[in-house]
């Protein structure tokens, strides 16, 4: 049974509906804006998704979205007729998101776009979203930066922008706080949009090239958050994936020091392109370990990250781990990525070498540096902290593996490693990116197959490919 909200919040709502029921057309710059809106949306949400707008009013942003499903709610019977106008083949429901009330219904993605700065009870309606959620769903709210309040006042005085009832001001401290307080994982914030009115084209250069490097002043705020996960692990089980290029000396080691995890674990080694006996190697720790799940590969492959994927091909585990058969980072840590995504703390588990104190020949100086800058660049391009991009360890579940494959075209396939196309198809779907500290090992067997500036230039120019698909949208 749902209780009533206050007669304060009651009464609220029905001036804003009352305000809505009678509310002007909007203005030619308001259209405008829900396109670009609607332009950051659709990059955040797959066209697969079904989503639910919250105050979705006539439908001007939800009608610009390319999804699969198109639901909406609003309070004002006048504003859902519009919608249905707009959108034949949406369902729309007459309620206040703080009474929100749809037993049947789960979507993938919730919208709250600017429908916060009108609500009578903020954390009230965060609360309410948790009954239309499942698992994975994304919550989205976009609020305007109270830094332009002044700017929306003068907007509004000269009939750029219709009246509109006295709003509430929240941060993005504030937003975080609510959804901490309703049960919401932040994921991150973004800050779009320096220029939300027409000015003779130069608004198109000024937000896809100048905002993104001024998010204090942009003038919409993005917080995209997850329900919170509860304490309970669903065990599950493990497929280790080990890329062997000439690492003889390490194969028995890495198959004798992987620990059980989960209701069974699987490794699976995928040799690629040896000069040395690491193929004999494979076979023979095989055969001399029967009662363990072992499958091997031979494949001649571009890269590591080719290697990888055949045997992501063959895995049969619902968890999937990537661990480098040098064994730098120790097999023994493997139990900690585990437990960070079965308990839901995570989606994507990332392995981080920057932490702890390592050896003193695990990392050359330079290579330290590069990591360190790379880290300082994803934690920008992701808008989620992430200290060392380039740590092979890496965990996550078939079905967060697969959603990123299906979209892995996005960022194009020029990756050599894996790394970047795992974490940047991460951040598009919005996944929950944990870093775990590890202890970075010194090889004790063979050389690096790492270029130091081969490789280096090639991580520069995808981190620049990414920052256009990812920041200059």
């Amino acid at each position: 049974m749902i209780k009533q909200i206050s007669n304060n919040s009651e009464n609220h709502l029905a001036k804003i509906r009352g305000y809505y029921e009678n509310c002007p057309e909007p203005t030619k710059q308001a259209h405008f804006y829900r396109e670009i809106l609607a332009a950051y949306y659709n990059f955040l949400i797959p066209a697969s998704a079904s989503v639910l707008e919250i105050g979705c009013g006539a439908g001007d942003l939800l009608a610009r979205l390319h999804v699969a499903q198109r639901s909406g709610v609003d309070l004002s019977p006048r504003q859902i007729e519009l919608a249905k106008e707009k959108i034949p083949d949406g369902r729309f429901y007459v309620q206040a998101g703080e009474n929100l009330d749809l037993p049947d219904e789960r979507f993938d993605y919730l919208i709250v776009s600017e429908t916060a700065n009108l609500a009578a009870d903020v954390q009230r309606l965060l609360e309410r979203l948790k009954s239309v959620c499942h698992s994975h769903t994304r919550l989205i709210v976009n609020i305007s930066n109270s830094l332009w309040r002044p700017m929306i006042r003068l907007a509004m005085a000269f009939g750029i922008r219709n009246r509109q009832p006295e709003s509430n001001w929240l941060s993005t401290e504030d937003i975080a706080g609510l959804m901490y307080l309703t049960g919401w994982e932040l994921i991150r914030h973004e800050s779009r949009t320096l220029c939300p009115v027409k000015l003779f084209g130069i608004e198109r250069l000024v937000n896809r090239l100048v905002a993104p490097l001024l998010p204090p002043l942009c003038f919409s705020i993005f917080s995209i958050a997850r329900p919170a996960q509860g304490s309970n692990c669903a065990v599950k089980t493990v497929s280790v994936v080990l890329p062997a290029r000439n690492e003889a000396g390490t194969i028995e080691a890495a198959v004798t020091r992987t620990p059980e995890m989960g209701i069974w674990t699987e490794l699976i080694i995928v040799e690629n392109n040896s000069k040395d006996n690491t193929w004999d190697e494979i076979r023979r720790v095989k055969e001399a370990f029967p009662q363990k799940r072992i499958k091997i590969l031979q494949k001649r492959c571009k890269g590591k990250w080719e290697a990888v994927q055949h045997g992501f091909g063959v895995a049969d585990g619902e968890l999937l781990m990537i661990l480098d058969a040098d064994l730098t980072t120790a097999p023994e840590e493997l139990p900690k990525f585990y437990d960070a995504v079965v308990s839901g703390r995570c989606d994507f588990a990332n392995g981080s070498r920057l932490v702890y104190p390592m050896d003193s020949k695990a990392m050359r100086f330079l290579n330290l540096c590069a990591n360190k800058s790379f880290a300082i660049l994803f934690g920008w391009l992701l808008g989620q902290p992430v200290k060392d991009t380039l740590c092979g360890t890496k965990v996550f579940t078939r079905e967060s593996y697969d959603r990123i494959m299906a979209n892995q075209s996005y960022f194009g396939n020029f990756d050599p490693f894996g790394d970047f196309v795992l974490l940047f198809g991460a951040s598009k779907l919005n996944l929950k990116i944990l870093d775990i500290p590890i202890r970075y090992k010194e090889r004790f067997y063979g050389k690096t197959n790492i270029h130091r500036w081969k490789h280096g230039w090639l991580l520069v120019q995808m981190v620049a490919f990414a920052a256009l698909k990812l920041k200059f949208l």
